[in-house]
């Protein structure tokens, strides 16, 4: 009986059929997970945590991707700053996942004690001739934009994030988002590859048919429309959408409020990403079911609430900040078919529940939009390995950025040597 090879992760992603999609091997293989994880969560900048997690100095927030640990914390300085979860001594994990508030970093083996800046203070019964210099916590890089911590476990970490960090420094400014406070947050499970919540997240080619609560606050013209098949009387309207559009974003630019979009999303791009700010629909001021804000306390010291929706995506997150709130989700890998989208809802950090918010309203959008998209995940990862799944083709007009993650996707594994 003849079986045949295993083909190699090059095969299996050159074997794709130009502007279709991915072969179901992509998405379940161990040894490809593994790969990706490697590469896409070791090897390029990606967000961890926002700044709320941790804002106070002894705050420390623990995150494992793959058999890496990450102590992300805010020294006495008040600076953020990010080690390996790594004792220095025999290996000890120093914080479980999750969050906690100390002192000083104790090992609990053998008591080595670490300051906040990565040095060792204390190791009992190593003699005189021992070094503690040398034993100073593994720092990782570390970037904050806006809230967004972002790290990289790499030796060298790639320097285009320096072209995200002057865009979205400048979008992010006025919403100063570094004072804010976390109003909720929701850790969700999707059964289904990385890649394949990444992909969801880059078209709204979906949205009018599975996301009823998110629909009402995005316009219809700008989720990419095909215009040659729209009839004389939605040409019409479209065109006169364009129009209003350019008045609205005429007059934000009045008051100094970048607007245009900006990508970054070459195939050698290590640290892509996409910016714009969208329009919201209705009256125009948040992501909500009735399109107003959520929160009266507005973010900064802003005084407009009909500022659209600056939206960002990037390497393994989403980003959606109105005047009032931001909704920050990012993703970690955790096998070939699950993924867990962590997801925060930061509002004023002066705000106060019950008195400048509800807490349904605030959230109510994003929660059903995450376990719709959870679930539209999980049928898409089952489908793809049918053995009749065939990749069929990407739409031009609604999903141009999935095909293009799947391009960026194979040419960092080439740049890599896969």
């Amino acid at each position: 009986m003849n079986i045949a090879p295993i083909k190699t992760h090059r095969e299996v992603i050159t074997s794709r059929e130009l502007g279709c999609g991915l072969s179901g091997e992509v998405f379940s293989r161990q040894d490809i997970f593994e790969t990706d994880v490697d590469i896409f969560f070791t090897k390029h900048w990606i967000l961890v945590a926002v700044t709320a997690d941790i804002p106070e100095p002894g705050d420390v927030f623990t995150t494992d991707i793959g058999k890496s640990s990450i102590l992300v914390l805010r020294d006495d300085d008040e600076q953020v700053r990010a080690y390996r979860n790594v004792c220095r001594h025999r290996g000890a994990r120093l914080k479980e996942p999750g969050k906690s508030t100390v002192g000083m970093l104790v090992c609990p083996y053998h008591q080595w004690t670490y300051d906040l800046d990565g040095s060792l203070k204390h190791a009992a019964h190593m003699g005189k001739d021992f070094d503690p210099k040398c034993r100073s916590l593994i720092p990782v890089h570390c970037k904050v934009i806006g809230t967004h911590v972002f790290v990289c476990l790499s030796e060298e970490a790639p320097q285009d994030i320096a072209i995200q960090e002057e865009v979205m420094g400048a979008r992010f400014a006025p919403y100063e988002l570094t004072k804010t406070r976390i109003a909720y947050e929701l850790d969700y499970i999707e059964n289904g590859n990385w890649k394949l919540v990444m992909e969801n997240n880059r078209e709204c080619y979906h949205c009018a048919a599975t996301h009823p609560e998110l629909i009402v606050s995005y316009q219809s013209e700008d989720l990419g429309v095909s215009y040659e098949e729209m009839s004389e009387e939605a040409r019409a309207s479209y065109d006169a959408y364009q129009i209003r559009k350019a008045g609205i974003e005429a007059n934000w630019e009045s008051e100094g409020h970048l607007y245009a979009t900006v990508e970054h999303l070459e195939e050698n791009a290590a640290t892509q990403f996409r910016t714009q700010r969208m329009i919201i629909a209705g009256s125009g001021e948040s992501q909500t079911l009735d399109t107003k804000v959520a929160c009266t306390r507005l973010l900064g010291n802003l005084t407009r609430r009909d500022l659209g929706d600056t939206h960002l995506w990037g390497n393994n997150g989403w980003t959606h900040v109105m005047s009032d709130h931001a909704m920050i989700s990012w993703i970690i890998p955790l096998a070939p078919d699950r993924t867990l989208v962590r997801t925060k809802w930061l509002v004023h950090q002066d705000a106060v529940e019950g008195v400048d918010y509800d807490l349904q309203r605030l959230t109510e959008v994003w929660v059903a939009t995450t376990r719709q998209d959870a679930n539209l995940v999980a049928i898409t990862h089952s489908g793809t390995q049918d053995p009749a799944y065939i990749p069929g083709p990407y739409s031009d007009f609604t999903e141009p950025y999935v095909d293009q993650f799947v391009r960026w996707y194979d040419a960092r594994l080439a740049a890599h040597g896969v």
